[in-house]
């Protein structure tokens, strides 16, 4: 099964989303969540607008959606879940450093977005274990 990659981006005054690895599908609005939706409307409308022959090769199989958030976007979308400090203690990066990447004031390294991306994922992980 393919994998279509959609990336999200703040800038500005708006996110914008668009798909690494299908030319043609954009979306974009005030929100992480909008721009996430309209690429996949951008999707929808891309695919049945064009002949299954005129399709990139990735759509002319089954394929999930993967969705990758730079660090700033990735904050914004999730923080009334994820406090800055909540993120403080699963991270161990500190809350003023946090806000920073958040407003885009500064850009995390790559070693403090992975920092953030496995506490995520050992968050997540630990949480499917969970059984109520």
């Amino acid at each position: 099964m393919n994998t279509i990659i959609i990336q999200i981006g703040a800038s500005s005054d708006h996110y914008g989303a668009f798909a690494e690895n299908c030319p043609g599908v954009y979306g974009a609005g005030n929100t992480a969540e909008e721009a996430k939706q309209d690429a996949l409307k951008g999707l929808e409308l891309f695919i049945n607008s064009r002949d299954k022959k005129d399709l990139p090769e990735i759509l002319h199989n089954q394929y999930t959606i993967e969705y990758r958030y730079d660090t700033q976007s990735f904050l914004n979308r999730y923080n009334k879940i994820f406090t800055n400090v909540a993120l403080e203690r699963l991270t161990g990066i500190n809350q003023k450093l946090l806000h920073h990447y958040s407003t885009g004031l500064k850009k995390p390294r790559s070693i403090q977005r992975k920092k953030i991306e496995t506490a995520l994922h050992k968050l997540g992980n630990e949480l499917l274990t969970v059984k109520l």
